[in-house]
């Protein structure tokens, strides 16, 4: 059974390889950059982030992912700057990303547009030669992929509002990617374009009550539209409690506690929902929260809620 779980994750890391290269993370609506650069600087203070994924536990080699970011406001506001690093393990793959985020702002009606630009490098690892193939003889699987940098470029439009933000961006609209070929045509192009359209808005009932839903579209041509639905709830400018559903995969249970005004934590958990949760499923996701400088302190009074 073991060898047939192994074959099985091969196949799905197959195909994430060619159709969902981006990172796979539940709370990104509590970080908004890791979707879309133009998120950089959409608040008065600097604000860090560390997240660590661990995604079908019970698989051997499963995917683990570990994000960290910073952005904020320079220019007085005019515009942000952000960077964030990741690393993506997944089976005989490995992905480092480490960006730069800049981003204009401007106020339009009772909001402001952001344009973002993102400028960054992939490290793709691959070790080709410890698959498991039916053709030995494949030209594919006979050298590794030790360390390929490749160049990449992504844009983003983000329009908030207090109570209201819409986004749309391509985080890899660009990829200097030939050096990696699966392939023998000499049509070399491995990263994917990935376009994320996502948009919420903030519903307060009560004075302690604040309600989010919101809704994250991606699409790629190589693989059916996913969307995530999801709806958080705060309690106390404290407590995010929050559930979602992403169409096709899993459901998703959502924890953050802002401990201070400064500090936060958060946790989610996937049930997933598709064939593969006969051998796995659940994935495990922790972040923590750390924000930087007095402007952070007005979030006691008046909460930040994308």
């Amino acid at each position: 059974m073991k060898k047939y779980i192994i074959l099985i994750a091969i196949a799905i890391a197959a195909v994430r390889s060619s159709a969902q290269q981006e990172l796979m993370i539940s709370q990104y609506m509590f970080n908004s950059m890791v979707l879309n650069p133009a998120y950089a600087g959409t608040h008065e203070y600097w604000s860090t982030s560390l997240l660590h994924r661990s995604q079908w536990v019970k698989f051997d080699n499963a995917p683990r992912t570990q994000f960290l970011s910073a952005d904020g406001q320079i220019l007085g506001g005019k515009a942000g700057l952000g960077f964030n690093v990741s690393n993506d393990a997944l089976g005989i793959t490995n992905v480092l990303d480490i960006n730069a985020n800049g981003a204009t702002h401007v106020n339009m009606g009772k909001g402001k547009l952001s344009f973002g630009l993102r400028l960054g490098m992939s490290r793709y690892s691959a070790e080709l030669t410890e698959a498991v193939i039916k053709d030995v003889e494949d030209p594919v699987y006979a050298n590794n992929i030790n360390g390929t940098m490749i160049p990449r470029v992504g844009a983003g439009l983000y329009y908030y509002q207090s109570n209201f933000f819409a986004g749309l961006s391509i985080p890899s609209l660009l990829s200097v990617d030939d050096k990696i070929s699966y392939t023998t045509t000499g049509v070399n192009s491995f990263y994917k374009s990935h376009v994320y359209i996502n948009s919420g808005m903030v519903f307060t009932p009560l004075p302690e009550l604040a309600i989010k839903p919101s809704v994250l579209v991606k699409v790629q041509g190589d693989a059916p539209v996913s969307v995530d639905f999801n709806c958080n709830a705060l309690f106390m400018n404290k407590f995010w409690f929050g559930a979602g559903y992403r169409t096709g995969d899993a459901l998703v249970t959502m924890l953050e506690w802002n401990i201070n005004p400064q500090l936060r934590i958060g946790y989610a958990f996937d049930y997933t929902l598709s064939s593969i949760s006969q051998y796995s499923n659940n994935s495990h996701e922790v972040m923590v929260g750390y924000d930087l400088g007095k402007a952070a302190m007005v979030k006691a009074r008046s909460p930040r809620y994308f």
